[in-house]
Protein backbone atom coordinates (compact mmCIF):
# COMPACT_ATOMS: atom_id res chain seq x y z
CA UNK A 1 0.00 0.00 0.00
CA UNK A 2 1.37 3.34 -0.98
CA UNK A 3 1.65 6.48 1.08
CA UNK A 4 -0.25 9.76 -0.05
CA UNK A 5 -0.58 13.09 1.46
CA UNK A 6 -3.80 15.46 0.80
CA UNK A 7 -2.77 18.93 -0.46
CA UNK A 8 -0.52 18.21 -3.02
CA UNK A 9 3.51 18.01 -3.95
CA UNK A 10 5.99 19.02 -1.09
CA UNK A 11 9.80 19.09 -1.18
CA UNK A 12 11.10 21.13 -4.39
CA UNK A 13 8.04 23.15 -4.84
CA UNK A 14 7.44 24.14 -1.00
CA UNK A 15 10.66 25.29 -0.35
CA UNK A 16 10.15 27.37 -3.53
CA UNK A 17 7.90 30.03 -1.50
CA UNK A 18 9.66 30.11 2.07
CA UNK A 19 7.59 31.90 4.67
CA UNK A 20 9.11 35.58 5.30
CA UNK A 21 11.56 35.77 8.27
CA UNK A 22 9.47 37.24 10.86
CA UNK A 23 11.88 39.97 11.51
CA UNK A 24 11.52 41.42 8.36
CA UNK A 25 7.56 42.15 8.92
CA UNK A 26 6.36 45.00 10.01
CA UNK A 27 6.02 45.07 14.04
CA UNK A 28 4.11 48.06 15.91
CA UNK A 29 4.85 47.02 19.63
CA UNK A 30 3.60 48.56 22.65
CA UNK A 31 6.84 49.64 24.82
CA UNK A 32 4.84 51.83 27.76
CA UNK A 33 1.68 53.46 27.89
CA UNK A 34 0.43 56.55 30.52
CA UNK A 35 -1.28 59.24 32.03
CA UNK A 36 0.21 62.62 31.40
CA UNK A 37 -2.00 65.00 32.74
CA UNK A 38 -5.61 64.06 34.25
CA UNK A 39 -8.24 66.90 35.74
CA UNK A 40 -11.09 66.05 36.87
CA UNK A 41 -13.75 68.99 38.25
CA UNK A 42 -16.87 69.23 40.22
CA UNK A 43 -17.44 73.05 40.33
CA UNK A 44 -20.66 72.81 42.41
CA UNK A 45 -20.52 69.54 44.05
CA UNK A 46 -22.61 68.68 46.56
CA UNK A 47 -25.49 70.72 45.02
CA UNK A 48 -24.21 68.90 41.29
CA UNK A 49 -24.82 65.84 42.66
CA UNK A 50 -28.55 65.90 43.63
CA UNK A 51 -31.07 64.42 40.52
CA UNK A 52 -31.55 66.95 38.17
CA UNK A 53 -32.19 67.04 34.42
CA UNK A 54 -30.27 64.64 31.91
CA UNK A 55 -26.98 66.88 31.26
CA UNK A 56 -25.59 67.44 27.78
CA UNK A 57 -22.54 65.92 27.40
CA UNK A 58 -19.54 67.57 24.73
CA UNK A 59 -16.53 65.60 23.89
CA UNK A 60 -13.47 66.85 22.41
CA UNK A 61 -10.60 64.02 20.86
CA UNK A 62 -7.09 64.80 19.41
CA UNK A 63 -4.51 62.56 18.40
CA UNK A 64 -0.50 64.09 18.47
CA UNK A 65 2.34 62.30 18.57
CA UNK A 66 6.25 63.26 18.26
CA UNK A 67 9.22 60.97 16.98
CA UNK A 68 11.29 60.20 20.08
CA UNK A 69 13.97 57.89 17.56
CA UNK A 70 14.29 56.13 14.37
CA UNK A 71 11.95 53.51 15.94
CA UNK A 72 10.21 54.90 18.85
CA UNK A 73 7.34 57.75 18.63
CA UNK A 74 5.08 58.71 21.56
CA UNK A 75 1.29 59.11 20.64
CA UNK A 76 -0.96 60.95 23.11
CA UNK A 77 -4.73 60.85 23.23
CA UNK A 78 -6.09 63.90 24.33
CA UNK A 79 -9.76 63.49 25.68
CA UNK A 80 -11.65 66.39 27.36
CA UNK A 81 -14.96 66.72 28.61
CA UNK A 82 -17.87 68.79 29.89
CA UNK A 83 -21.33 67.90 31.36
CA UNK A 84 -23.59 71.03 31.31
CA UNK A 85 -27.15 71.27 32.75
CA UNK A 86 -29.11 74.62 32.77
CA UNK A 87 -26.15 76.20 31.48
CA UNK A 88 -23.94 75.14 34.66
CA UNK A 89 -20.54 73.05 34.57
CA UNK A 90 -22.05 69.86 36.41
CA UNK A 91 -18.43 68.19 35.84
CA UNK A 92 -15.06 68.22 33.25
CA UNK A 93 -12.07 66.43 32.58
CA UNK A 94 -9.51 66.45 31.03
CA UNK A 95 -7.12 63.21 29.84
CA UNK A 96 -3.74 63.06 27.80
CA UNK A 97 -3.14 59.48 27.79
CA UNK A 98 0.17 58.82 25.96
CA UNK A 99 1.79 55.45 24.86
CA UNK A 100 5.57 54.58 23.58
CA UNK A 101 5.43 52.79 20.14
CA UNK A 102 8.19 50.98 18.41
CA UNK A 103 7.48 50.71 14.49
CA UNK A 104 10.73 48.50 12.83
CA UNK A 105 9.81 47.86 9.33
CA UNK A 106 7.18 49.78 8.20
CA UNK A 107 6.73 51.77 4.94
CA UNK A 108 7.32 55.01 5.41
CA UNK A 109 3.62 55.77 3.94
CA UNK A 110 2.20 53.98 6.90
CA UNK A 111 3.58 55.33 9.77
CA UNK A 112 1.21 58.45 9.80
CA UNK A 113 -1.48 56.31 9.79
CA UNK A 114 -0.38 53.95 11.86
CA UNK A 115 0.19 57.19 14.19
CA UNK A 116 -3.23 58.77 14.16
CA UNK A 117 -5.30 55.85 14.10
CA UNK A 118 -4.05 52.28 14.86
CA UNK A 119 -1.77 53.76 17.79
CA UNK A 120 -4.86 55.88 19.90
CA UNK A 121 -7.17 52.63 18.81
CA UNK A 122 -4.99 51.02 21.39
CA UNK A 123 -4.76 53.45 23.82
CA UNK A 124 -8.25 54.48 23.70
CA UNK A 125 -9.86 51.82 26.23
CA UNK A 126 -7.38 52.54 28.68
CA UNK A 127 -8.10 55.94 28.42
CA UNK A 128 -11.73 55.95 28.50
CA UNK A 129 -11.52 53.56 31.43
CA UNK A 130 -9.24 56.30 33.47
CA UNK A 131 -12.68 58.76 32.43
CA UNK A 132 -15.37 56.23 33.79
CA UNK A 133 -13.81 55.80 36.93
CA UNK A 134 -13.27 59.29 37.78
CA UNK A 135 -16.63 60.80 36.57
CA UNK A 136 -18.02 57.59 38.85
CA UNK A 137 -15.64 58.16 41.87
CA UNK A 138 -16.66 61.83 41.33
CA UNK A 139 -20.23 61.16 42.26
CA UNK A 140 -22.40 60.23 38.80
CA UNK A 141 -22.74 57.32 36.81
CA UNK A 142 -20.30 56.12 34.99
CA UNK A 143 -19.31 57.80 32.01
CA UNK A 144 -18.95 55.42 28.89
CA UNK A 145 -17.53 57.28 26.27
CA UNK A 146 -18.37 55.46 23.24
CA UNK A 147 -16.02 54.05 20.39
CA UNK A 148 -13.76 56.95 18.33
CA UNK A 149 -13.70 56.53 14.79
CA UNK A 150 -10.22 57.26 14.46
CA UNK A 151 -9.58 56.56 10.69
CA UNK A 152 -12.28 59.61 10.23
CA UNK A 153 -10.39 61.70 12.91
CA UNK A 154 -6.99 61.15 10.51
CA UNK A 155 -9.06 62.20 7.11
CA UNK A 156 -10.38 65.52 8.79
CA UNK A 157 -6.78 66.05 9.67
CA UNK A 158 -5.32 65.46 6.48
CA UNK A 159 -8.15 67.57 5.04
CA UNK A 160 -7.22 70.72 7.41
CA UNK A 161 -4.05 69.92 6.55
CA UNK A 162 -4.55 70.75 2.44
CA UNK A 163 -6.47 73.25 3.31
CA UNK A 164 -4.13 75.46 5.25
CA UNK A 165 -1.47 74.46 2.56
CA UNK A 166 0.38 71.83 4.73
CA UNK A 167 1.37 68.33 4.09
CA UNK A 168 -1.20 66.74 6.35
Amino acid sequence: MANTTNGGPQGAAGAANPLPNPESLPQVNVLAQYTKDFSFENPHAPRSLQPSDQPSINLQINVNQKQLSDTDFEVELTIEGKAEAKSEVIFQFELAYAGIFRLQNVPAEAVQPIMYIECPRLLFPFAREIVSAAVRNGGFPPLMIDPIDFVGLYRQRLAQGQASGGNG
